[in-house]
């Protein structure tokens, strides 16, 4: 019997099939599966100490049995507040394999948020390290009665800290990683787990309101490492443990977690772990280390293609480059190229989907601004901003759809919210764009970033493309204001190139007027020193609005 076929399948490279086979599994699976092929291989390089599989698979062992002695059960959970750490997979892995369900705390979150994300997840055990920052915020929500223990790794095992650290106060509800995880007898019988159990709450949406913890499965998040591999297996054509990737995205992010973390795992690569993005040390990875992959996020790229002498490094050693999390500048990929050769490829993904969707061939045809194709297992339409059980045809604007095993079954303890976005066609994105006759899709904007100026629908990103074409402008993001007569408008803010001399608005509309429409022209424009970011370095527009509310507030009185 003949199954279905999608228009992007024309467009895929040689050797990679739609209908791949994609393995739903368990993440404690994964890890033994690794451990048994891997062994003494190095899996993690941090501060120049290597981990092997081994290491890291008897840790996890040594979390699990000391959490299940806790008393924790399936419906427990455990909330990890953990920066870039070895501490992080110890942890991740063996919360994994006591079956229960684990939480992912950004460092950058406020004290409100995390307490929020506490409360709402039923985590009350949490993962910390003694990092001087992150150990006095954890104190604060253990005294606070957000928690009942912490359990804080010892950052000095790895070597000299980069930040400062304070010592681990003597106190019962107070662990180290070391003395909770050497004291606690092996466990005699693992807990059974299936694909379908709650693997993690990872958490989204805080800039549009309550975060929402996302629940992913065991099989989700497998199914998600089996596409990447259904997807970049046959392009890269490299066998197991030959890869070094670079790893500066924070592992409590989705983007790193599935596709460096797990699938480099999976894979037997050695991942380069580093605590924060550095272009200096970056480039060393690369040159030095002979790192073979670097994933990234836009401002990452924006800040190497700005690197004094880029054009002199060595990057020969690369085999792929990705860029992920937001929307990359045409500009800066271009730049990249014209400096280095290598190719900068993205694709699009979200926290509900594991963050499997879309990706760029490694050797298609040039789509600027595209997002790609649907992945292996991965359908994906757009549908009616009005209707959404509408489809639309090629070129049509309105509001992508996604279906796979990698889709999150809905929010927790979120009931309409889960109603409202997970329908029985499809996950609906938020996400508005189009596809071509080639079966590439574009994303035009977030769905609560557009902008309604005089009835017409203008699109940030559109306008944010534009002004990356300027020579002096190193980043750049536009939100919508009042208007009197329109509406809304549009204001863009502008981060300068070092040492570029600025411009007035009106040079700025001058220069855009071959770019955009009359009703996309922006009506503002603020250069600042610096943009405001989230957790995993992409720009954010949350705080951009709420300084423009403040100000259009205090106008008003």
């Amino acid at each position: 019997m003949s199954r279905q076929t999608f228009p992007w399948e024309r467009s895929y490279p040689p050797g990679v099939r739609w209908d791949a086979p994609i393995r739903q599994t368990t993440l404690p699976k994964l890890l033994d599966e690794a451990v048994s092929a891997y062994g003494d291989r190095p899996a993690i390089e941090y501060r120049d100490r290597h981990i092997s599989y081994s290491e890291i698979g008897r840790q996890a062992d040594a979390m699990a049995s000391a959490l299940l002695a806790t008393g924790i059960g399936a419906d427990g959970a455990l909330a990890l507040y953990l920066p870039n750490t070895p501490y992080h997979p110890f942890a991740f892995f063996g919360g994994a394999k006591a079956g229960i369900r684990l939480v992912h705390l950004s460092p950058l979150d406020a004290e409100r948020e995390l307490a929020h994300k506490l409360h709402d997840s039923g985590a009350r055990i949490l993962v910390t390290t003694n990092l001087a920052t992150m150990l006095t915020m954890a104190l604060k929500l253990l005294d606070g009665g957000h928690v009942d223990r912490v359990i804080v790794g010892e950052d000095a095992v790895w070597g000299p800290s980069p930040a400062p650290v304070m010592p681990i106060p003597d106190r019962p509800d107070v662990t180290s990683f070391e003395a909770f995880t050497r004291d606690a007898d092996p466990h005699p019988r693992w807990p059974s787990i299936t694909a379908d159990d709650i693997a993690l709450l990872q958490y989204t949406g805080g800039t549009t309101g309550t975060p929402k913890g996302a629940i992913l499965t065991h099989g989700n998040l497998t199914a998600a490492v089996a596409m990447y591999e259904a997807w970049f297996g046959p392009q890269l054509n490299t066998r197991p443990g030959e890869q070094k990737v670079i790893c500066v995205l924070p592992l409590f992010h989705i983007y790193a977690l599935t596709t460096i973390l797990l699938r480099q795992i999976r894979n037997g690569n050695e991942i380069l772990l580093r605590l924060r993005f550095d272009p200096e040390t970056t480039l060393s990875d690369i040159e030095t280390k002979r790192a073979t992959a670097f994933p990234g996020v836009p401002t990452m790229w924006i800040a190497l293609a700005n690197y004094p002498d880029l054009e002199k490094r060595d990057f020969s050693s690369l085999i792929h480059c990705s860029s992920g999390a937001a929307p990359l500048p045409i500009e800066v990929a271009e730049r990249f190229r014209r400096l280095t050769g290598q190719r900068l490829l993205g694709g699009w993904g979200m926290t509900e989907t594991s963050p499997a969707g879309t990706n760029l061939p490694l050797r298609g045809p040039p789509k600027p601004g595209s997002i790609g194709i649907p992945m292996p297992g991965v359908e994906l339409d757009i549908v009616s901003l009005e209707e959404p059980r509408t489809v639309l045809g090629v070129k049509e604007i309105g509001e992508l759809r996604i279906r796979g095993q990698n889709v999150s079954r809905g929010y927790w303890n979120k009931p309409k919210e889960t109603a409202e976005a997970f329908t029985p066609e499809g996950f609906l994105t938020g996400d508005i764009g189009y596809r071509d006759e080639d079966g590439y899709f574009f994303i035009v904007d977030r769905r609560k970033d557009m902008i309604i100026s005089g009835g017409f629908n203008v699109y940030p990103q559109v306008i944010e493309q534009a002004v990356y074409e300027h020579p002096q402008v190193e980043e750049a993001a536009v939100v919508g204001i009042p208007d009197p007569y329109r509406g809304e408008a549009a204001k863009v803010f502008v981060k300068l190139k070092a040492d570029a001399p600025g411009f007035t608005l009106d040079e700025l509309q001058s220069f855009l007027a071959d770019k955009l429409g009359k009703h996309e022209m922006p009506a503002a424009l603020e250069i600042r020193d610096a943009l405001p970011r989230t957790s995993v370095g992409k720009l954010s527009k949350v705080e951009l609005r709420e300084a423009e509310r403040g100000t259009t507030e205090r106008a008003a009185s």
